[in-house]
């Protein structure tokens, strides 16, 4: 059965609340309904790196558990920043946004999403890593970002599709849209695998 006709077979629902997984998972024509459920993203400080938004996620996807039908697929995810042994989640206030992007400045560091698939009676979770190295950012130039847009929710206190990733960023290895919020074309290769398994 091709991949199309697998999907057609499948009401997706979007366990996320994020504008840009959201868009992202509009671009690949897949029909879906957006629930989302209260979660407090708390973690085990012994994680690291793909290890906390791969539990994060599928603590996201454990919120709905025995409220799926037979052909619903829930797709739930996280994104985490990870740089010098240490998590940037999303920045409690401005200062801390501040601080993360000065952090990040003439850094590498790695963006991790983990993506989990669940059905009724099973689930599989995956985390893609991109690295992203960024130029050497100036105050005025943070100042002017933390003015402008909004980075309190966002991993790291940036947006790649933003002024900060339009004049900041030097080097992207790996999936550019897993930075956004969402490993599109890792996720594409998953899915008819993990419905084709039913």
């Amino acid at each position: 059965m091709s991949p199309t006709a697998l999907f057609e077979q499948v009401e997706f629902i979007l366990g996320s609340g994020s504008p840009r997984r959201k868009y992202l998972l509009e671009g690949l024509g897949l029909p879906f309904e957006v629930i989302t459920k209260d979660t407090y993203e708390s973690f085990p400080e012994s994680l690291v790196g793909g290890e906390i938004p791969t539990y994060l996620a599928q603590k996201k996807a454990q919120a709905f558990e025995g409220q799926l039908n037979e052909n619903q697929l829930l797709i739930t995810a996280d994104t985490v920043v990870w740089i010098d042994n240490t998590v940037l989640n999303k920045p409690i206030d401005r200062e801390a946004a501040r601080k993360m992007l000065e952090q990040i400045s003439g850094n590498t560091h790695s963006v991790f999403t983990a993506v989990c698939l669940k059905t009724h009676n099973r689930q599989h979770t995956f985390c893609e890593e991109t690295r992203v190295e960024f130029h050497d950012l100036t105050s005025e130039e943070i100042a002017y970002y933390l003015d402008r847009y909004a980075p309190l929710d966002k991993a790291g206190a940036y947006g790649i599709q933003e002024f900060i990733g339009y004049i900041g960023i030097k080097q992207v290895t790996g999936d550019f849209y897993n930075v956004v919020g969402f490993p599109v074309q890792r996720f594409w290769k998953e899915l008819p695998t993990f419905l084709s398994a039913e």
